[in-house]
């Protein structure tokens, strides 16, 4: 028995249908569109089972799964539009107080007994100093790299 269960009105079949004759948009809308068109459980909707679906439109049943629940969850609009990409807090830990120490200290000499400085080297005495808490030698790497 299916939990989430579609059923379209005459207006969003004639806007799925529209969207899918039109011929222009993103791949993933059309496949959307055609989801739901063949998953209406409605009067005039076929009602496929999700393996059928799966087959003929050459998605997971997941997929035709997943869609169908955020139609019954989130509405229509949900489905067709894209979620808003939000980019992720920039962790970075060295900034340009610490990125000035680090090249300071690359640009010193090295600890006794080595002929240079190692990025890791130069990670665990950035730690040391205590400009920052926890430092890896790619953030090194990219640093100097950066400063060139």
């Amino acid at each position: 028995m299916k939990k989430y269960i579609v059923r379209l009105s005459r207006d969003e079949r004639k806007i799925l249908t529209k969207l899918i004759t039109s011929g222009q948009g993103p791949a993933r809308l059309f496949t959307r569109s055609h989801i739901l068109l063949k998953a209406d459980q409605g009067p005039e909707g076929p009602g496929w089972p999700d393996d059928r679906i799966s087959e003929a439109l050459d998605v997971t049943v997941q997929s035709v799964e997943r869609i169908r629940k955020q139609l019954v969850d989130e509405g229509f609009d949900a489905v067709l539009s894209r979620r808003p990409y939000t980019q992720k807090a920039s962790r970075k830990k060295i900034d340009g107080m610490v990125e000035a120490h680090l090249i300071a200290l690359a640009c010193s000499k090295p600890p006794v007994g080595r002929a240079r400085w190692s990025l890791r080297l130069l990670a665990d005495k950035v730690v040391k100093l205590g400009y920052v808490d926890s430092l890896s030698h790619e953030a090194v790497r990219k640093a100097l790299k950066k400063t060139s």
